[in-house]
């Protein structure tokens, strides 16, 4: 999870002409993508469209492909050059036990806007082909809800079984955080940093 300026990523994806800054930018971003396909070449997986490709793809708006991870791999590179406060949640074997956390939750009042698995899989900021597995996925979530996701679930806590408890004590930690440095952040730093970002690869 990282938390930074969505607007200002989204920006450099629909740049008719870059600044100096931006360029700079983009090559760290293909560096990055590069360095994905190198690693993921190195566990034997060769994706149809490479990350590096995915990129360029989406930079000039001419996606081919009708499904392919690496867009969303190459998506993330983007983003999370715009991103920092990055806090690692841990290795999630299913995805499908935030459905399990969430149904916990919603039984003793946590709405469903609130949901982890809602956050976590709401998906990217922008239209991608589908990745075509469960892996990889993303999701966002305003920043200036933080506080609100942390007072609902920090109610709850003490009446969820122990092992939904200590998912969500993994998020509380991180959000609460995030929540804090909201809440103390004068406005203009609040424009610049106002959206959560949920990676899972």
């Amino acid at each position: 999870m990282s938390t930074g300026s969505m607007r200002d990523a989204m920006r450099l994806l629909t740049a008719v002409e870059r600044t100096p800054e931006q360029e700079r930018t983009l090559g760290r971003v293909r560096e990055k993508c590069r360095t994905v396909d190198g690693r993921l070449h190195g566990q034997g997986i060769d994706l149809e469209v490479s990350v590096a490709q995915a990129l360029e793809e989406l930079l000039d708006g001419t996606v081919g492909a009708a499904e392919g991870p690496g867009y969303h791999y190459a998506l993330q590179a983007l983003i999370s050059s715009y991103f920092s406060d990055t806090h690692d949640l841990g290795d999630w074997r299913r995805q499908s036990w935030f459905w399990t956390v969430d149904e916990e939750l919603s039984r003793v009042g946590v709405p469903a806007r609130l949901a982890l698995s809602r956050i976590l899989t709401s998906g990217p900021p922008v239209r991608l082909p589908p990745a075509g597995d469960t892996t990889p996925w993303m999701g966002t979530f305003p920043t200036e809800l933080a506080a609100e996701f942390v007072a609902a679930h920090e109610a709850v806590l003490a009446r969820v079984d122990p092992q939904v408890r200590e998912t969500v004590e993994v998020f509380l930690k991180a959000i609460r955080f995030e929540a804090e440095e909201w809440a103390s952040a004068d406005e203009d730093r609040r424009s610049g940093q106002d959206t959560m970002f949920f990676w899972c690869a």
